[in-house]
């Protein structure tokens, strides 16, 4: 087996006994992205010569016999609309496409020993299900590259499933980690929101967005998750509590687990195989001890429009600041003022962007507040006390990731209505703050994997990840693509 193919939990251990180094497995995975980056598309930036760098002072230090974390010398790929010090972060958007970031995000710096491989394709400013937004190129899925990998972390899924990079970081607005985990066969973790700074992270919509980790294994998750967490000054919504090792604490045992099924995420619009795979899933969990029941979260019919109103919403005032004056693209040719904002703006956002902001500002209006935004926060209430009051019940719901397989790259994109319902089974998930993992549980007839969605409580991610971790050993890992 390659370095490259290899899991981050087996790698962190064999650079810790010294069996490789960092920069052996650094190159392997370059080699890799030389290979196969052609076909797939992931990345915007790639950082070669500073990742051979920092594996070498990495592989220098474990020499001397420093103390590293489990993930030092690993070679990680980071969305790009996380800020990196000196490395472009453009948000896969022309507004910001030269722009070099002069700090670190609060992931980036509590990942301080890790190789950065490079920055990873999205929708612009995280706006999409498919990754066909983005300014600069879409990123292909890597079981068919006719097909999209999800959205709006498409690359930070693709490059884990085509092993360009060993795990990756993306963020969840609305299903953003989980829905390409699932498109592209691999582990993605939504944490509760709180729980990982946001320091850093351009946002999109404040109230929803989490950063995650993306890997092909849950215990890669873990250790990833482990490394991200905690309060951060710099964030006024992170929470004040600890934390576990959730990759030290990983238990594949489910006996006496409540797992709940929504009745109303098994209904229509779902594609039948999907159906069928999950269930299939949750009677494996069944057979090992864990107990089911069907439970009802009825509000979720109107989850989606709430979802797009508030994030539309929010994105319309975070998106203000991009206004030609202070950082970021100009338009070169302008009459005065208010023609420069508006030249600039046009050119700089593509036409998704521009929808949401449009959207947004109409909800936050004048007159249409109280009739849109308002009833958009109150439906949000309601859904988190219907989750809250489920979980007096239940320990885990389980749930179809995304309503079918990945569809073909073109297919949708004149249809935005079909696309947010791309969104239908995450979007409650951020809606009430929720943690949520997507794992791979069948594979169809073209050979494209199924996610299932397993949400918790707030802070019960250690438990969301021992559920997956069994299921993960009862089918004995999940498969890579051929590329």
């Amino acid at each position: 087996m390659e370095l490259f193919e290899r899991n981050a939990c087996d790698l962190s251990e064999m650079i810790k006994n010294k069996e490789i180094s960092s920069a052996e497995l650094t190159k392997s995975v370059f080699d890799r992205i030389k290979a196969v980056e052609g076909k797939v598309d992931a990345y915007l930036t790639l950082d070669e010569e500073n990742a051979m760098k920092k594996a070498a002072e990495i592989d220098e230090k474990l020499a001397k016999g420093e103390e590293l974390s489990p993930l030092a010398g690993i070679p990680v790929g980071i969305k790009d609309n996380i800020s990196t010090k000196g490395l472009r972060t453009t948000c896969a958007s022309k507004m910001l496409g030269n722009y070099v970031p002069p700090f670190n995000a609060t992931v980036m710096n509590k990942l301080d020993d890790i190789v950065v491989t490079g920055k990873l394709n999205m929708d612009e400013f995280a706006m999409g299900s498919s990754t066909e937004n983005s300014h600069f190129k879409p990123t292909k899925n890597p079981f068919d590259t006719e097909r999209i990998p999800g959205g709006s972390s498409g690359g930070s899924a693709a490059a884990v499933a085509a092993r360009e990079a060993i795990v990756t970081l993306g963020s969840d607005t609305g299903g953003s980690i989980r829905q390409p985990a699932s498109y592209c066969g691999v582990v993605g973790l939504k944490p509760t929101y709180g729980s990982v700074s946001r320091y850093g992270l351009v946002a999109f919509a404040s109230s929803l967005d989490q950063i995650g980790p993306l890997g092909k294994c849950v215990k890669d998750v873990a250790m990833v998750q482990s490394a991200i967490v905690g309060h951060d000054k710099y964030d006024a919504t992170s929470s004040y509590r600890e934390y576990p090792d959730f990759a030290a604490d990983l238990k594949a045992d489910v006996k006496g687990l409540r797992i709940g099924i929504p009745k109303e995420y098994f209904g229509e619009g779902i594609d039948p195989f999907v159906k069928r795979s999950v269930m299939n899933a949750v009677k494996e969990l069944e057979k090992q001890g864990a107990t089911v029941k069907e439970i009802s979260l009825p509000s979720t019919d109107y989850a989606l429009s709430s979802y797009y109103i508030i994030s539309s919403a929010e994105a319309s005032s975070n998106l203000a600041r991009f206004d030609g004056v202070r950082y970021g693209f100009r338009a070169e040719e302008y009459d005065g003022l208010v023609d420069m904002y508006e030249r600039t703006r046009s050119e700089g956002f593509g036409d998704e962007v521009k929808r949401r902001i449009m959207l947004g500002t109409f909800v936050l209006s004048s007159g249409f507040y109280d009739a849109y935004y308002k009833k958009a926060k109150l439906v949000q209430k309601r859904i988190m006390q219907e989750f809250a009051s489920q979980f007096a019940d239940v320990d885990v719901i389980a749930t179809p990731t995304v309503p079918s397989t990945a569809f073909k790259i073109g297919e949708n994109t004149d249809d935005p209505l079909k696309m947010y319902a791309n969104d239908i089974c995450t979007v409650t998930v951020n809606i009430a703050g929720l943690p949520a993992i997507s794992i791979p549980c069948a594979y169809d007839d073209k050979g494209l994997p199924v996610g299932m969605q397993l949400i918790g409580g707030k802070f019960t991610e250690q438990r969301l990840l021992n559920t997956a971790y069994a299921y993960e050993q009862l089918v004995g890992g999940f498969k890579m693509p051929e590329l």
